[in-house]
């Protein structure tokens, strides 16, 4: 009898602390439970959108849930840096973020949120150079017309960008100073409508990401006259970097993601790890080269490191340029 009292309260004892392990076992366990959210604060359709979606929709097959991109547009990126920022910090909300969030930050007297403090790196997904593209109206065939044309007409020939401070804006910028050249900015709200007034003629000059209008520029409709990265992209070997022409020059669009700072480590290793192999796929590999993106994947504490060099970069780059927005 006694033995049979003492089996029953060894196993009440054994189901009540099972019963307290299980209640207080992390949520990473069961997650994710519901859509992810990826918040990417730049227009539909740009060179970053183009990457982030690639890797959201493989993404939805292997969690299980829907990884669901919303383009929070406008400030050059900072609206939906900011949103992503203060969003809860369960794994639900992710940046899907490039470049030009560590330009930003450098061109204004006050930021909403810690660029570096306020974020948890995640990883690196992609890179890819920009584009200094050119309507054919505007009756230059190479950088070098370019620059020469600039120089006769200075403060004549305008170039757009998605928006003040963005990557297409800097990168740019980063040319016309180092060329010496006295081109003007014109900024849009979004990349989707420079585009179109790109092929439209209405603007005749830009700095894009090559994913966004390599099928433009293989149909003849605009004309890539050199490409950001310190040496020629694998996927247009016939264009010249800008480097040959401006030598030094170097700048390229980095896409990656982060979580709102306090996100369990839990979930970010297990979106890593998941995000590497969907890297490691042809599928991934070939959708990547028709937008003119090559892989890169990199682990929380490296990608961590290369956005806080990236900072210090593009910082003595605004400060080398006299560049503020306000």
């Amino acid at each position: 009898m006694q033995r049979t009292i003492a089996i029953s309260w060894l196993l009440a004892v054994l189901m009540a602390l099972a019963g307290t392990a299980s209640a207080q076992a992390p949520a990473t366990q069961a997650w994710p439970q519901r859509p992810v959210r990826i918040i990417v604060p730049f227009g539909a359709g740009g060179a970053n959108d183009v990457v982030v979606r690639i890797v959201a929709a493989r993404l939805t097959d292997v969690l299980g849930q829907q990884a669901v991109v919303d383009n929070r547009t406008g400030a050059g990126g900072l609206i939906g840096t900011e949103i992503a920022a203060k969003a809860a910090p369960d794994g639900y909300t992710l940046l899907g973020t490039a470049t030009p969030h560590v330009i930003f930050p450098h061109l204004q007297k006050k930021m909403p949120y810690d660029t570096l403090k306020d974020f948890a790196p995640i990883m690196q997904v992609g890179g890819q150079p920009y584009a200094i593209t050119a309507h054919p109206t505007l009756g230059v065939t190479s950088l070098k017309d370019l620059i020469a044309a600039a120089r006769k007409q200075p403060g004549v020939i305008n170039y757009a960008s998605s928006g003040n401070g963005g990557a297409q804006h800097m990168f740019a910028a980063l040319f016309a100073h180092m060329a010496k050249i006295d081109i003007v900015h014109v900024p849009y709200k979004d990349s989707g409508l420079l585009r179109a007034d790109l092929l439209g003629g209405q603007v005749k000059l830009g700095c894009l990401g090559i994913a966004s209008i390599i099928n433009q520029h293989k149909a003849g409709q605009l004309r890539i006259l050199a490409v950001t990265s310190a040496k020629r992209s694998r996927e247009l070997p016939d264009i010249p970097a800008v480097a040959e022409t401006v030598p030094g020059y170097d700048a390229s669009l980095w896409s990656g993601f982060l979580a709102p700072r306090g996100t369990p480590a839990a979930i970010i290793e297990r979106i890593h790890r998941d995000v590497a192999k969907i890297l490691q796929s042809k599928e991934t590999n070939d959708a990547y080269e028709r937008v003119g993106t090559y892989v890169v994947s990199t682990d929380p504490q490296t990608f961590g490191k290369f956005v806080e060099a990236e900072y210090a970069k593009w910082g003595n780059v605004a400060r080398a340029i006299k560049l503020q927005i306000n």
